[in-house]
């Protein structure tokens, strides 16, 4: 049996040769902390985690009828340009995971696709995250999940590996550990460490109500503004 079959018949290997290592006994980040998440605007949330976990600008969205998510993030990496672990990790996913795809950030062929999008989503997949590119958007505007790509080009993958499964990656600027929680919108993605997720999303709360008071406030033209003219005389 050749290295590329054993990847495809095994669930976790990850004592296996570094570049063919599944590593799915991971601590996943929990249901109820992925449930308030997804009710809080990303914005919101890397405001109140310091902007220090947000993805970087350029990963757009493709499906037109998902438009936001959280959940788990399941990693993945793969040499640019080839998608035989990203097939093994839309195998192996659970349902609500997010799987999030390190290609290098390579736009010169395609990784994933609408069949392989739809895949995904009928094994309830949260969504998909590529740093790299897709192709077929037009197929991919209907899914009902979320692709975040950083472009489109029809040209096509390998199928060869190298690649691994649930082990650190990065993408967008940021680091993703499996397990970590993963929430997207119409603004873009941000990763929280899962030991530091449930913290973090309750200060979230707490602040997209202050904002809901502010917007209150704005429409009655009442929202205090005097504070501008203290920081600005503060450091004149």
């Amino acid at each position: 049996m050749t290295k590329q079959q054993a990847a495809h018949t095994i669930e976790s290997n990850k004592n296996a040769t570094p570049g063919w290592r599944i590593n799915t006994e991971f601590q996943r980040i929990s249901a109820d902390v992925v449930s308030k998440a997804a009710a809080i605007p990303v914005a919101v949330i890397g405001d109140v985690s310091n902007r220090l976990f947000c993805f970087s600008a350029g990963f757009d969205n493709y499906s037109k009828t998902a438009l936001g998510f959280a959940g788990p993030a399941l990693t993945v990496k793969v040499r640019p340009g080839d998608n035989l672990f990203l097939h093994k990790a839309l195998d192996i996913a659970l349902p609500g995971d997010v799987v999030i795809c390190d290609a290098g950030g390579a736009d010169e062929t395609a990784i994933l696709g609408e069949m392989m999008g739809r895949y995904g989503a009928s094994r309830g997949i949260a969504a998909i995250i590529i740093n790299g590119a897709i192709r077929d958007r037009k197929g991919l505007a209907s899914l009902p999940i979320p692709v975040y790509a950083r472009g489109v080009t029809p040209n096509g993958p390998w199928k060869s590996g190298p690649g691994e499964i649930g082990h650190p990656i990065v993408a967008g600027g940021v680091s993703v550990t499996p397990g970590d929680l993963v929430v997207g919108d119409e603004d873009g993605v941000i990763i929280l460490p899962r030991e530091d997720a449930a913290m973090v999303i309750e200060k979230a709360e707490a602040q997209h109500r202050l904002e809901m008071v502010w917007a209150d406030q704005i429409a009655k033209r009442e929202w205090p503004r005097n504070w501008v003219d203290a920081e600005i005389n503060a450091q004149a």
